[in-house]
């Protein structure tokens, strides 16, 4: 079984945590996943652009020229969509581009997410990261000390939320908090590193395992 370091706060081998891809999820669906930060993405959309179309446009309605003799050809006001200046013919209309998968699907695409992490050595362990008010000096020396990179996207996740652990990191670059409940696919994917403490491992392994159990559960009754 794969075993992750537990590093301190001085980036010092603490200990071992036993934990493979298949503790979070038996197989890594890449559509699912795909589709799971297609969708947060799309909620994030602001969706407020739009354009004229010709009743819109300022300008009179009068026709241009008379229709016949001028050798031009025929044109009517000039707020035509085939003029410049004009409204546009198809014209865009604000949209709401968010939509939801479902519940069991995020959670499933999240846990498979945290699978590929540890699938690719892309997460890292620390065994407390706890602090008595924010700071933000300390935070970069505890990032720097684990080998992260500066600028390097990571998210640090805690067991619960944790605000001095938040405004600690809230200023450096590249560097994103949520707690393990807040996980989602896209947050998961979308950092370079992902940075948890013992604890939040703990509560995610679980819940995998939970998630894990209910469906062999509802399979056995099925």
């Amino acid at each position: 079984m794969p075993k992750l370091t537990i590093y301190d706060r001085k980036g010092k081998k603490v200990g071992t945590y036993n934990v493979e891809p298949t503790d979070f999820a038996p197989r890594i669906n890449r559509q699912l996943l795909h589709d799971a930060v297609v969708m947060y993405q799309a909620n994030v959309r602001q969706g407020s652009h739009q354009t004229k179309s010709r009743g819109m446009v300022a300008g009179s309605t009068k026709k241009m020229y008379r229709q016949k003799g001028t050798g031009n050809a025929r044109a009517g006001s000039k707020r035509s969509g085939i003029r410049r200046g004009g409204g546009h013919i198809h014209r865009i209309h604000n949209r709401d581009y968010s939509y939801r998968l479902p519940r069991k699907a995020l959670q499933q695409a999240t846990r498979m997410a945290l699978a590929a992490k540890v699938r690719d050595d892309e997460l890292l362990v620390i065994d407390d990261l706890a602090f008595t008010e924010p700071r933000t000096k300390e935070m970069a020396s505890i990032l720097a000390h684990l080998d992260v990179q500066r600028g390097q996207s990571v998210l640090v996740t805690t067991a619960k939320h944790d605000a001095n652990v938040y405004r600690s990191a809230r200023n450096i670059e590249g560097v994103s908090v949520a707690p393990a409940g807040d996980l989602n696919a896209h947050a998961v994917l979308s950092s370079r590193r992902l940075l948890v403490t013992k604890a939040a491992l703990d509560a995610l392994v679980a819940s995998a395992k939970a998630a894990s159990a209910a469906r062999e559960t509802a399979g056995a009754e099925g």
